[in-house]
């Protein structure tokens, strides 16, 4: 965590505009109705601000007056409890628990697939995304159960699942042969006005 001097009165969030991981970042502050300034990092192309504030200069990073925050589910959770309404996580410990390690395996089984989706290496790429599809195929009785991800409402392991359902057509992963509550699952999230509004113009034509 780093301190900054110069105190900002509107929080700033430091966002790819293709990334997941600032994308439910984004998603987070846009389900919360956060009024916030967003600047646009491209790659290899980072601003000295950020340079200063993120020893790993990494996105995204959240600056919140004299608070930087450099790791994505470490913003997700403080937006969370510093904007409780409407809440994103279970109130009782035991739930939350559960909550928490399923963002774990969240980030473990599926996120960490990422760099291989996109590696440029035709066989990493195919072996990455036959495991997140069956991956994802092993997990049909959870979207069969509730609405939402382990849950009638949408909550914060929604919010890192989304950017990468959006993502699968981009990725080459077609799930349309898959069972329906898979797709009945994506177009619930797909459809929620946070959702729409946490898009970037980049990932909007992703899913086309």
């Amino acid at each position: 965590m780093a301190v900054i001097t110069n105190k900002r009165s509107v929080m700033t969030l430091y966002s790819g505009a293709n990334d997941c991981y600032s994308h439910r970042a984004r998603l987070v502050l846009a389900e919360k109705s956060v009024t916030f300034e967003v600047f646009e990092v491209e790659p290899g192309q980072l601003p000295e601000d950020l340079i200063d504030l993120n020893p790993y200069n990494t996105v995204p990073t959240l600056v919140d007056r004299d608070l930087v925050l450099y790791d994505s589910r470490v913003i997700m959770e403080y937006l969370d409890e510093r904007f409780p309404h409407p809440p994103l996580m279970p109130v009782d410990p035991v739930s939350r628990a559960r909550s928490r390690l399923m963002l774990h395996r969240i980030d473990s089984d599926w996120y960490t697939l990422l760099a291989d989706i996109s590696s440029g290496d035709s066989a990493r790429e195919e072996k990455a995304r036959s495991e997140f599809k069956a991956s994802l195929t092993s997990v049909v009785p959870i979207f069969e159960a509730m609405p939402y991800f382990m849950s009638e409402d949408f909550s914060l392991i929604d919010c890192c699942v989304a950017p990468l359902m959006w993502r699968l057509n981009s990725w080459g992963i077609d799930m349309s042969s898959q069972p329906t509550a898979i797709q009945e699952y994506a177009a619930r999230l797909f459809e929620r006005p946070s959702f729409q509004s946490s898009m970037t113009e980049t990932e909007k034509t992703l899913n086309t």
